[in-house]
């Protein structure tokens, strides 16, 4: 194997890892709301295309990256749309009791 893919494989695992912290965080607090939906809606849909780059080109880092860090980052992107459901909910139930 190149060096340089070492170094690919070194890329990956300090992005891919950076989402942890944050996925790890929003399980122990539940607390979405500082999370912005727009941003992690392109970035999943950019992650999603540079995985599919990845199996085009045939190259392990950039796919085995894009793969976990899909499942990180759409694991925060499925928990601030549960929790805006939630809180749209929330938020009619409290104008039906008040009315």
């Amino acid at each position: 194997m190149p060096d340089v893919v070492y170094l690919g494989y070194m890329a990956a695992f300090c992005t891919t890892c950076s989402f942890v912290p944050q996925v790890l965080h929003i399980l122990k607090t539940k607390d979405t709301r500082s999370i912005s939906l727009g941003m992690y809606s392109i970035f999943v849909t950019g992650v999603f295309f540079w995985l599919v780059y990845g199996i085009i080109i045939k190259d392990a880092p950039i796919m085995v990256a894009n793969v976990i860090t899909l499942a990180l980052s759409s694991t925060i992107l499925i928990m601030k749309i549960r929790d805006i459901f939630r809180e749209r909910k929330d938020q009619t139930a409290t104008q039906s009791t008040t009315l």
